[in-house]
């Protein structure tokens, strides 16, 4: 890695430059965050239930005493004994986030097809306190794009994303947000997927100042590990 050495004035007009850029970019994303906040609901007709450490709950149940609800679609697939990295790496950093976003009436869960003893195993070595539930062989998964039937992928019609067509796996990872109303309606207001969570991950937001980057020489988050894996 080699860069130009020059002075401190030289340097300070460069970061300058820069700066206006950093700032346009800034109030354009300020635009889509508030176009994102704007789109339409959809109203969550299906009774969904999970299973989690007590037992049987709703997605009205997720929310607690919070109108708003994230959900972590994390890929922890029935009968698998591995544990996704890409979905550790983003969980890592929840629990520090939600002691601030729960305050903002934002709540959260985690939520994977896995059975809820496998889930709690998961919970316990990676030390996470955030609730996850299992959605099992519910429908949930399914209808919000992140798990795909074995005829689906066969017939090339297991879509992710918007458009992508997946052929081999069976889940993947997303976050789904949900709104409650004062009745107790329960509306669908937003989902991502792939690089779309990318802004959950806040240690790529360091690397991304550093000069290295994000250091991806094997590849996309080559590097990245379980925690308890470095």
């Amino acid at each position: 890695m080699t860069h130009a050495i020059v002075s401190r004035e030289e340097w300070l007009e460069a970061r300058k430059a820069l700066l206006a850029r950093e700032r346009d970019m800034t109030h354009r994303l300020d635009e889509l965050r508030a176009e994102r906040r704007k789109l339409p609901w959809v109203r969550i007709e299906k009774p969904y239930v999970f299973t989690g450490p007590e037992g049987k709950c709703t997605l009205g149940d997720l929310f607690g005493s919070r109108s708003q609800l994230a959900v972590y679609h994390f890929m922890l697939a029935p009968g698998s004994d591995h544990i996704c990295p890409g979905c550790s790496y983003t969980a890592d950093h929840v629990d520090a986030a939600r002691q601030h976003f729960e305050q903002a009436d934002l709540a959260f869960a985690a939520v994977s097809r896995a059975p809820i003893g496998r889930i709690g195993e998961v919970k316990t070595r990676m030390g996470w306190t955030f609730p996850w539930v299992s959605s099992g062989d519910s429908d949930f998964n399914y209808d919000f794009g992140v798990s795909f039937t074995a005829e689906d992928r066969a017939a090339g019609c297991a879509i992710y994303n918007y458009g992508t067509v997946i052929e081999n796996s069976e889940d993947m990872h997303g976050v789904s947000i949900f709104v409650k109303d004062e009745d107790g309606g329960i509306f669908h207001s937003y989902s991502t997927y792939q690089r779309g969570t990318e802004l959950l991950m806040g240690a790529f937001n360091w690397l991304d100042m550093a000069p290295r980057g994000r250091n991806e020489t094997g590849g996309t988050m080559s590097w990245v590990r379980l925690h308890d894996e470095y």
